[in-house]
């Protein structure tokens, strides 16, 4: 009887929000091209990635590949393409991207010098509450984009 009420009460709490979540998207879209998007796409996927990496490592108690597998996350990363990137999305987007890159950074420096991976795990947890904050004020939507019109498409796929 208890366990059948606690059910009963989890799915009352989780029902208005699953609700409340579907009826809107409050999140400022960002309105990118094919290649823009693409790139933030990809630098994500680097991150999620990484972050799994990171986590196997903090598993098998491997300090080492922590700070190998947090390093290519840092800076460095931000600075491979961002430049064409700072023109199209808002300045608190770009400031959270970095912030979260030096994060990494620091995550490498000391998972090396200080070799705790109960600090790596906060530190790794406060990164990723960028994530979360990230993904809950945007989302992403591309430009038709020009030199692809659908009848061109269409037009080719006669042509065999």
């Amino acid at each position: 009887m208890q366990k059948t009420r606690m059910i009963l009460a989890c799915l009352l709490i989780a029902i208005p929000t699953a609700t409340l979540a579907a009826d809107q998207d409050n999140r400022q879209t960002l309105t990118l091209s094919e290649a823009q998007r693409s790139h933030v796409l990809e630098e994500m996927r680097g991150l999620l990635a990484g972050t799994q990496k990171i986590l196997a490592a903090l598993a098998a108690d491997d300090m080492a590949s922590v700070a190998q597998s947090a390093r290519p996350l840092g800076l460095g990363m931000a600075h491979k393409a961002e430049d064409h990137l700072k023109s199209v999305l808002p300045k608190e987007f770009m400031q959270l991207g970095m912030s979260l890159h030096q994060d990494f950074d620091r995550i490498a420096a000391d998972a090396e010098s200080k070799k705790d991976p109960k600090l790596t795990l906060r530190q790794l947890s406060d990164a990723m509450s960028k994530c979360v904050a990230c993904h809950d004020s945007y989302r992403i939507a591309t430009t038709p984009s020009p030199e692809k019109p659908a009848q061109a498409q269409k037009h080719n796929h006669h042509h065999h």
